[in-house]
């Protein structure tokens, strides 16, 4: 099986909660059918096969996943990395919430729970790198 490579640009749509739960399953494995995704899935709770196979459709539709045949099955991998998709649904979010302002993005995540110190201490790194920048 030939490795796809994954895009950087952002999908026409935006996933579903559902969808999200198939991504991370293929952000971790890497590459999986149907099967394996609904083994995965259905350990956390219950759900069809043919749910799972239907999302898997509509999410090729919509370009999340890539599908290649390997004899009859096909295996599914997801179109974008992690980072990558998990940095546009926070830059569409903070467009639509904060206007766009990292700082007061970064400022309300903050005030909803304590960070450990080692999460400040990766914050402060962060603002130390980007006033070098």
């Amino acid at each position: 099986m030939t490795q796809s490579p994954l895009s950087t640009t952002p999908p026409a749509r935006k996933p579903t909660e559902a969808e999200l739960e198939i991504l991370r399953v293929l952000w971790t494995k890497g590459s999986a059918t149907v099967r394996e995704i609904f083994d995965v899935l259905s350990q956390e709770r219950a759900m069809g096969y043919t749910t799972v196979l239907k999302t898997m459709q509509i999410m090729h539709e919509k370009g999340l996943v890539t599908r290649t045949e390997e004899g009859k099955a096909h295996i599914y991998e997801a179109a974008m990395r992690e980072g990558d998709m998990q940095g546009q649904l926070l830059k569409d979010l903070s467009d639509k919430l904060f206007s766009g302002s990292p700082a007061l993005l970064a400022m309300h995540a903050l005030s909803l729970q304590p960070a450990s110190d080692e999460e400040l201490q990766q914050i402060r790194a962060l603002i130390e790198r980007k006033r070098g920048a």
